[in-house]
Order: structure tokens, then sequence, then C-alpha cells
């Protein structure tokens, strides 16, 4: 019996179970029978198939299910994770979302501006079961926007864990952790918006345009 069977049921924002879900998973799990390999081949799938777009912020089942974020091709860090975690789940790897308060030292200008500080709560990433331990991965930026950026790729080797490098490119500070919150088998909705709208009010994304490749654009314009 699978110690680790609890990690590998769907939930109703992991949905393992849907047809698009699995489909995605059984395509970009590599052809390899090897679960590090395809763990590692569904890291890259999710981290540049789907692009990173904080101000795709929905915070509702609907929106932050893995079977949206396919549907829609772009999402933030946590729905992301939500589709590492169920095409994992797909292939019979045990996979949870795990949450961490970031100190974002080089978001753009427009998103300081709306929420008012730096500092990132509930930034998702995921854990993944294998060769007898829990590996740390971090999906949300895909290779396209670190270019842009200047920030250095995460990559995934399915054996050290994968979280944001403190300084780009140039040696400028990127990321700070400052607080782990804990690694789940859903993502905790509830306690999420609590912090959301306690902290950054309810509308501290409204009215903000779609498209945030334009903004890091517009602030590095010789990318």
């Amino acid at each position: 019996m699978n110690p680790q069977k609890e990690h590998l049921q769907p939930t109703p924002i992991i949905n393992s179970d849907h047809e698009s879900v699995i489909a995605f998973a059984r395509e970009n799990a590599g052809k390899s029978e090897n679960p590090v390999d395809q763990a590692i081949s569904l890291y890259y799938a999710v981290r540049d198939g789907i692009r990173y777009n904080p101000y795709k912020f929905v915070l509702t089942v609907e929106g932050l299910k893995a079977s949206t974020t396919l549907e829609v091709g772009e999402a933030w860090c946590v729905p992301k994770a939500a589709l590492l975690a169920a095409c994992c789940r797909v292939m019979g790897i045990p996979a949870r979302v795990g949450y961490a308060d970031v100190q974002n030292h080089l978001s753009t200008k427009r998103m300081r501006e709306q929420m008012q500080t730096n500092v990132f709560h509930w930034h998702g990433y995921n854990t993944i079961y294998l060769n007898g331990k829990w590996v740390k991965a971090t999906p949300a930026f895909n290779v396209e926007l670190c270019e842009k950026f200047r920030l250095r790729t995460l990559e995934f080797d399915g054996e050290n864990d994968s979280i944001y490098h403190p300084f780009d490119l140039d040696g400028n500070k990127h990321m700070d952790y400052i607080n782990f919150r804990g690694e789940y088998d859903d993502v905790p909705l509830a306690e999420m918006i609590k912090t959301f709208q306690g902290l950054y009010g309810e509308d501290a994304f409204a009215n903000v345009d779609e498209d945030f490749d334009a903004d890091v654009a517009k602030e590095n314009p010789g990318a």
C-alpha cells in the first residue's frame, strides 16, 4: 500500500479526475516509467506551458481549478501549483501544494501600487514525493518571463528543492522567503481569502490590465 495515498486523491481545486487534466498529464509525463522523470517532465510542462500572469487573480474554486488553468492557458502561482499537483496525482505521484510569504523585490510598479507592498502572501509552490522524500518545486515563472525580467530560471531535478533564487542575473535582490505557511492536500481557499481581504483589501487587483508581460516589457525595454 502506498503510504502517501492520501496525497493522490482529487479535490475540488486539484481536480486530477478531470478529463482535460488527465489528458495533459499523460501527454506531458514523457515516455519514462520512472516517477522522477515523469515529475520533472510535468514540472516543465506546467512552468512553460502555462504563462505566468498574476493579474489573473481569482479567488474562487472554479477560478483556481487545474482544469480551468488549462483552459485559460495563463495563471498566477497558486493555480499553477494546483495544476502541477493534479498532474502528478494523475500519474500516481503523491503531490501537495505549499505556501510561503515572500518579499518580491522585482514586482512591477503597477503591482506595487495596487498592493501597497512588495510582500506576497500565500505564494504557491509544490512538494512532490519522490524516492522516499518530499521535494519542493516552484512552477510559477515561465522561461520567457524570466528572460524578460533577467531572473534565474528555476530548474527542477526531482532530487533538490527548487525555490526562488535570492538574486537575479544582475545581482539585484529578487526574493526573500519570510514565512512558510505549510503544505496542504488542497488549496486552503478560505484562509487565503481572509488573508488577502485583510491585508490588500477586496479591490487590490480590480481594474488592472490583464497582460503582465506588457508591464514587464515597459519596465525592461531592452529585454
